[in-house]
């Protein structure tokens, strides 16, 4: 009973619970089905090995019969068909039969043949004058559908024989009719003969060789022959293959054409419009294309792929000549002639324009122009546009495509056709074409702005054309009527339920914002051009209700703020709005908490458009970020690790030499100043931040002197860089530096300086460029100047003026060319706005650019440009030196604190506020500087004052030792030591004694 050790007789088990028949069923299933695709494997196999077997047969078969045919026909008419005569092309020849049968374009045999029957073509017709003759005999209309079919064999054979050889004849391939011993042009022009417009089987012929992919093997002959050194010469006269196309072309299935439509992947839009530069080989062809019924034909052909997404266009031919970018070109170059015809529609245009915006899209940003890239030439300049990336365009190509999309002639013409029928006053108009007319003009210009050079585009649209009044009387017109048309959907980068307002207002703004940059004053304010101010006030309305938050960003709420920013400017320099017009309601203090913190709405609001925040909204942003930074450097401790010893009689070296040496984070630190005198002996005091407040207005004050000679004054006493500096100090650069810093310094430490600089040069730190109306307050005679070239009548190229500026500093003439090449480019009616432009930018930019350079470098070292971009430069000029105005007696005194006996009430505090109300303005400032240190009062009113005013009483008791005293200061505390003066005459006696006595801080 015990196991044995035999494991035979054990009895298995299967585990996974199925028995043994059902295992061995399953088996044989899979073998069966396994089986069963062997069989069919092995059927399919044969089948093929017998269709193979089969076309072999027939290929051979057919080869056979082409060497007999071929040989007959040698024996017959001969090797050169030297036995040819004109009988020989009629139906009842076997000839042209035998001929097309064994013919084969790789045999060179019987490409001699075909030449020299070709040749014979030509002879025979030119001499009886009647091809169809020549091919039908007498009667054409009995054999006609045999003479058809030889004759549109025998004219494709012509162009694939050409096409086969192609790599062979890559020096013939673009021969004249004049060349006639030349092969191709025997055949091309045999081909000419044969598609006579006037031949009856013509469209047949047509029908055929389009069916037969014509326009490809004419694409890969014309791209064979552009790579062959010498297959371009051209000896004079049309090509033969140009002429050919010219004839097949205008087939277009239009009356009296009957053929039929082409697949758009083969037609002559994707296969011949897409090779690079070939109105350069085929100039006569570009003619017969201009035709607008026949432009319109291809044009639209390709607007209907777009807008129905097919892809149409062939393989590139290079990564410098993409199909998209060559197809714009060649299109762009007939664009004009399509566009100058009278009979050229709406729909014509809105071709054109849909196709150029799909294709605008695909290309790379083209490079600044000349202009541009002048105003970042130099190395030394921060005020750089950001990076173009590098074009991959061929140099040739992409000059085809800029120069004839932002050609005048071309511009204006798009826009006076599709703006034809659009009403500019209130009659009565067809919303739906002007729907479809501002919004193919709109998406087209946006797609041109981001890829073409803009200045040039923007100078035309402004200048040239009725675009700024045809698009605002739109927006006006849908504002004033509440409802907004919906645009076409021809812009990929809209989304599909984007408002109607947003595609006009997206160009709109950055033209009129163009036009706003040379417009003159008198043109604004006076002659109301280009809008009238009422107008204007309607429009700051629509772009605040067009500028939400949920659209801020986006471009349209970019383009929406730099406008309404720029508006601001022209109200700042003449009011013609009140200035709350440009805000947004109120804000509250959770806002402001939220706008000094990055990635919160309110941050992002304040970055792109801080005109909808009020000025005082602004400053506590500002000052809070002040103080911020000030805290985090310990800049409010009196004990400072830097000190300056300064000697008032060498004030601004002393501050050079020791400021200039200290880090950025020493300059964000506190420092403290030991002030000198004359004897060389400190004076008293410790500084609390009083002495440093006087040693900032001082240090200021004698820095920005004209008479140092690092900047100069306009003629309303304004302050800007001396473009000259470099000739009176020759580390003048290091100083603007230096005095950058100093600035920043002072806006850093909630000091207020009195320093006017011009309103263009405040403009530097904010990173912005000044055009001609910021040119009166430099240079008010120039400014005349310019303007009577605006506005000259005449030729003005008779004026013999240049694109060259005189500069004379201390008496150094020096000529300075404004274009590369400008002394022999004279100044035309055509180029006076680009000339106007140039001489602005040169005085106002170009000249001071690395003055200010450097002085924007020292000036970022502490404040931020994220902190100034929130701030115009009327705004910043504020922040530097506080407002103009009177001071605020009543907010003073509101804000005062009391010591020492004094309150409120105390006679001798009732007598002192009515001496300080009976000061004159220039008296109040010299009151505040004796007590503060600053003759300017804090932008938010003495209640920002840190710390708070105060009024102590200087002695115990009215007696006559005490009254004696003079009244003094503590700067550093803000406070007032006022003794007990017993009258109004002698309190106001004292006080204005000591408030200009400027003894520095001895006297306290």
């Amino acid at each position: 009973m015990f196991f044995s050790g035999d494991p035979s007789t054990r009895k298995r088990v299967d585990l996974g619970g199925r028995s043994t028949k059902e295992r061995d069923a399953r088996k044989l299933l899979e073998q069966t089905r396994m089986e069963r695709n062997r069989r069919l494997l092995q059927k399919q196999q044969n089948s093929a090995a017998v269709r193979i077997q089969k076309f072999f047969r027939g290929r051979r078969s057919m080869a056979i019969e082409r060497s007999k045919v071929r040989r007959d026909f040698c024996e017959t008419y001969g090797n050169n068909c030297q036995n040819v005569d004109r009988h020989c092309f009629q139906p009842g020849s076997s000839f042209l039969r035998q001929l097309l049968f064994f013919f084969k374009a790789q045999n060179s045999g019987d490409f001699v043949i075909l030449v020299e029957t070709c040749r014979l073509l030509q002879k025979f017709a030119h001499s009886s004058g009647d091809i169809v003759s020549l091919f039908s005999g007498l009667d054409y209309s009995s054999e006609h559908s045999l003479v058809d079919f030889r004759v549109k064999k025998l004219a494709f054979t012509c162009i694939e024989a050409v096409h086969q050889n192609r790599n062979r004849l890559r020096d013939q391939l673009l021969v004249t009719s004049e060349e006639a011993s030349i092969s191709t042009a025997i055949l091309m022009d045999a081909m000419s003969l044969m598609l006579d417009i006037k031949l009856p089987w013509v469209c047949e012929i047509v029908s055929y060789l389009q069916k037969r992919n014509i326009f490809k093997m004419v694409r890969e002959i014309v791209i064979t022959a552009k790579e062959s050194p010498g297959g371009q010469i051209m000896t004079g006269g049309i090509r033969s293959l140009e002429k050919v196309l010219i004839l097949v072309v205008p087939h277009v299935g239009r009356q009296p054409c009957c053929c039929s439509a082409v697949d758009p992947r083969w037609s002559f839009s994707s296969m011949i419009l897409t090779i690079p530069l070939i109105w350069q080989l085929f100039p006569d062809l570009k003619v017969v294309f201009s035709n607008p019924s026949l432009s319109q034909h291809y044009i639209r052909q390709i607007a209907f792929c777009i807008k129905t997404d097919t892809h149409v266009l062939p393989i590139d031919t290079s990564t410098e000549f993409p199909g998209y970018a060559c197809l714009f070109g060649n299109m762009l170059e007939t664009a004009n002639v399509v566009l100058s015809q009278p009979e050229c529609s709406l729909n014509m245009a809105v071709d054109i324009a849909t196709v150029a915006t799909f294709l605008l899209e695909t290309l790379p940003p083209v490079k600044s122009s000349e202009i541009e890239s002048r105003q970042s030439s130099s190395d030394e300049d921060d005020m750089l546009i950001d990076d173009v990336p590098e074009l991959i365009l061929n140099r040739t190509l992409e000059q085809q495509i800029v120069t004839n999309a932002i050609d005048s002639r071309f511009l204006l013409q798009l826009t006076n056709v599709l703006f034809h029928q659009v009403s500019l006053g209130t009659q009565s108009y067809d919303e739906e074409k002007e729907a479809l007319a501002i919004g193919t003009a709109s998406s087209f210009l946006y797609a041109a702005f981001n890829t073409l050079p803009l200045e040039r585009i923007m100078t035309i649209l402004a200048y040239r054309t009725e675009l700024v009044a045809v698009l605002w009387n739109y927006m006006k017109r849908c504002h004033e009527n509440q409802k907004w048309s919906s645009m076409p959907k021809l812009f990929a980068y809209l989304p599909w339920d984007a408002p109607g307002w947003l595609l006009p207002l997206v160009v709109f703004c950055p033209v009129y914002k163009h036009m706003l940059m040379i417009v003159d004053n008198e043109e604004f304010y006076e002659r109301e051009k280009p809008l009238s101010l009422q107008d204007i006030r309607l429009l700051i309305i629509i772009l605040k209700q067009k500028n939400p938050v949920g659209l801020i960003q986006n471009r349209v709420g970019v383009v929406v703020a730099e406008l309404l920013s720029q508006l601001q400017d022209w109200n700042n320099r003449q009011q013609f709005t009140s200035s709350s017009d440009f805000q947004a309601d109120p804000v509250n203090e959770y806002f402001i908490s939220q706008a000094i913190m990055e990635g919160t709405r309110a941050n992002y609001i304040l970055m792109q458009a801080p005109f909808l925040i009020p000025f005082t909204s602004r400053v506590k942003i500002f000052t809070t970020q002040l103080a911020t930074a000030r805290q985090s450097h310990g800049s409010q401790g009196i004990f400072a690790r830097n000190r300056f010893r300064i000697r008032r009689d060498h004030i601004l070296e002393d501050a050079y030499n020791q400021m200039s040496a200290l880090s950025e984070d020493d300059l964000r630190g506190s420092i403290r100043v030991t002030f000198v005198n004359e004897l060389g002996v400190e004076e008293a005091g410790i500084d609390g931040g009083g002495i440093f407040k006087d040693f900032m207005e001082k240090i200021t004050r004698a820095a920005f002197d004209v008479q140092y000679g690092l900047f100069k004054e306009t003629a309303d006493h304004m302050l800007y860089p001396n473009p000259g500096s470099g000739m009176i100090h020759e580390q003048h650069l290091q100083f603007f530096h230096f005095l950058g810093t100093l600035l920043a310094k002072a806006m850093f430490e909630g000091i207020l300086v009195d320093i006017p600089f011009a309103t263009f040069f405040l403009s530097k730190l904010k990173q912005k460029y000044n055009y001609l109306n910021d040119l009166p307050s430099l240079d008010p005679e120039l400014y005349r100047h310019l303007i009577f070239l605006k506005r000259y009548k005449g030729n003005i190229s008779e004026l013999e003026l240049y694109f060259v500026i005189l500069n004379n500093e201390y008496g150094e003439r020096t000529e300075e060319e404004l274009l590369p090449g400008g002394k022999d480019m004279r100044v035309t009616n055509e180029n006076v706005i680009t000339f106007i432009h140039l001489v602005s930018n040169h005085r106002l930019n170009f000249q001071i650019r690395q003055q200010s350079s450097h002085f924007l470098r020292g000036f970022q070292q502490l404040i931020p440009k994220e902190w100034i971009d929130m701030f115009n430069e009327h705004e910043l000029q504020v922040l530097i030196s506080g407002s103009v105005d009177s001071l605020d007696i009543d907010d003073l005194r509101k804000n005062t604190n009391y010591a020492g006996g004094y309150h409120a009430g105390h006679y001798v505090i009732d007598m002192f506020w009515e001496v300080m109300k009976s000061f004159s303005t220039e008296n109040q400032k010299k009151f505040l500087k004796f007590v503060t240190g600053c003759s300017r009062g804090p932008l938010l009113g003495f209640k920002y004052l840190e710390p708070a005013f105060c009024i102590q009483r200087a002695a115990g008791s009215a007696s006559n030792e005490s009254v004696d005293r003079l009244p003094t200061s503590a700067t550093c505390m803000n406070l007032l030591k006022l003794p007990p003066y017993q009258s109004k005459e002698l309190l106001e006696t004292k006080l204005m004694y000591a408030i200009s006595a400027e003894a520095g801080f001895d006297l306290s």
